[in-house]
């Protein structure tokens, strides 16, 4: 039988496991207004014009790009809203 290496003792509970309150990063709502194409080596992001609706840049109109499905009217949450995607290349 193995040694007992609590000693009689039951082990200790992680206190974050009971009810530690969970932070999230402050984010921004952003309505999609336009499906603008595929992007990245595959096509697996989807670039969108994107309309802020809250904080410092609202109203603003951004181009973003968005991994998974997305359609028109879809509200993104963004982490920041001041950098922008660059324009798609126009084909080969």
């Amino acid at each position: 039988m193995a040694p007992d290496k609590f000693k009689g003792k039951p082990p200790k509970k992680d206190d974050k496991s009971k009810s530690a309150g969970v932070q999230f990063s402050s984010a921004f709502p952003a309505t999609v207004e336009e499906i603008m194409g595929r992007t990245g080596m595959r096509g697996e992001a989807t670039q969108v014009r994107c309309k802020v609706l809250t904080g410092r840049d609202a109203n603003k109109v951004i181009r973003r790009n968005v991994k998974g499905p997305v359609r028109v009217g879809d509200v993104l949450m963004l982490r920041e809203t001041e950098i922008e995607a660059r324009k798609l290349s126009q084909g080969r």
